[in-house]
């Protein structure tokens, strides 16, 4: 299920700004593997195979992965189009990972 509160979407954009945020297939893929990531975030829009490798890397690495509402991830970062994120760890990462379980 996509998360839908605009309260995370908001804290998604401070994170964008304050520098706590990954974008990219590859550099999200490092921030998995280095253990840097406190969540993942994927956009409901991406392709299967896509959600498939993010979920396999997270699965693998013991890293939380939430799926964001189509289009929503990109528009809130300013970065129209972007499928991915991780969000670093530290005090952004534990209020997103707050919101992002709140739904």
């Amino acid at each position: 299920m996509a998360i839908e509160r605009d309260a995370f979407y908001s804290m998604l954009g401070i994170a964008m700004r304050a520098r706590a945020l990954t974008l990219g297939t590859d550099a999200v893929l490092g921030a998995i593997a280095s253990g840097q990531a406190a969540l993942v975030l994927v956009d409901a829009g991406a392709s299967e195979n896509t959600r498939k490798r993010f979920r396999d890397a997270c699965a693998y690495r013991g890293a939380p992965l939430f799926e964001t509402a189509p289009d929503r991830l990109g528009a809130s970062v300013g970065k129209p189009g972007r499928m991915c994120a991780a969000v670093s760890k530290g005090p952004l990462g534990e209020k997103l990972m707050q919101l992002a379980r709140e739904g």
